[in-house]
């Protein structure tokens, strides 16, 4: 009998990406938060039990970190108790996990790229909700894969990447914070990777999801560095530099033309945010390449490739930085 993955987070950024590539793995029950609330415990244990998957892929969380700042309830309900749960009745069926956590578990403090093994330090409450969950899923016993990423974008939705170029039609000058060192991260690029580490461990295992030996916690960002000032002014010249518009580009300008002259760059404190971010956050992604071969392109590599065409999982599987 085919495996089944149970698939959360499908109408989101990188759910969405996920859904276009996981079936090409094995039958895949994808929902979305209108079928399935990670706030309703309830709903979670009755539909594992109902489908009865041999993986679940986790790509749903609370991810508006500053509102978690003042709905902290919620962000921990999402982010650590359900995947607690999932975990849970993922071991009670023989099911395996995956997971995706985030640069934010870390507080910015040191300077060179994180390694799994640094301890955790988050600043905020999203960045504590999403330890939490890791947590959670590593004291269940489930055996799971937790995938942290960073700086996290896609040609739809709402990011970074979007709100610039709505910004560059509204404003001839954009302020930028400019020590907040990161990834950018293509949501694409992303479930490609993860759907080539799926892959090599079904081949390995005969069709079956087996981790045993490689369960644990890894990081899969983009290779390289930037900071959110350098990463817009690169948007507004990759997007006035394409020749043929790709829809996503058109969507986001709303037909009107880009008025942004330049970019300023400002300090964290000027832009008074409501939440402490990590000043520095950037992952070493050594320990998946290790494991499983594969490295993510550097994140200017996978910018370019969004601008290319409105299919960003073929842009990201033809940007061969993906191995």
């Amino acid at each position: 009998m085919k495996p089944v993955i149970l698939l959360t987070g499908k109408n989101g950024q990188v759910g969405g990406e996920l859904l276009r590539l996981l079936p090409q793995l094995c039958e895949v029950v994808a929902l979305g938060r209108d079928q399935l609330d990670l706030a309703k415990p309830d709903d979670i244990r009755q539909t594992i039990r109902e489908v009865r998957p041999q993986l679940i892929v986790n790509a749903a969380a609370y991810t508006l970190v500053d509102q978690a700042e003042t709905d902290e309830t919620t962000a921990q309900v999402v982010n650590e108790q359900a995947p607690g749960l999932m975990a849970s009745e993922a071991k009670k069926i023989g099911a395996v996990l995956l997971h995706y956590s985030t640069d934010y578990v870390f507080n910015g403090v040191k300077r060179a790229p994180y390694d799994e093994t640094d301890s955790a330090n988050p600043l905020n409450v999203y960045g504590k909700t999403k330890f939490a969950g890791e947590q959670a899923i590593r004291s269940s016993g489930v055996s799971h894969l937790i995938f942290r990423t960073a700086w996290v974008y896609a040609t739809r939705g709402r990011n970074f990447l979007l709100t610039v170029l709505r910004l560059a039609t509204e404003r001839e000058e954009l302020r930028i914070v400019s020590d907040q060192v990161g990834s950018p991260t293509c949501a694409a690029d992303l479930a490609v990777a993860t759907c080539k580490v799926l892959a090599g461990i079904s081949e390995r295992n005969r069709g079956q999801f087996v981790f045993s030996e490689l369960c644990g916690t890894y990081h899969m960002s983009a290779a390289g560095q930037t900071t959110w000032c350098d990463f817009a002014k690169t948007i507004l010249e990759e997007a006035k530099a394409v020749q043929h518009a790709p829809r996503w580009l058109a969507d986001a300008a709303k037909g009107r033309r880009f008025i942004a002259r330049g970019v300023t760059p400002i300090s964290t404190e000027e832009f008074q945010a409501p939440t402490r971010r990590p000043a520095y956050s950037v992952l070493s992604n050594s320990r998946l390449m290790r494991a499983f071969g594969v490295a993510l392109p550097d994140w200017h590599s996978q910018l370019q490739h969004c601008f290319i065409s409105d299919d960003p999982v073929a842009n990201a599987t033809a940007n061969r930085g993906v191995v």
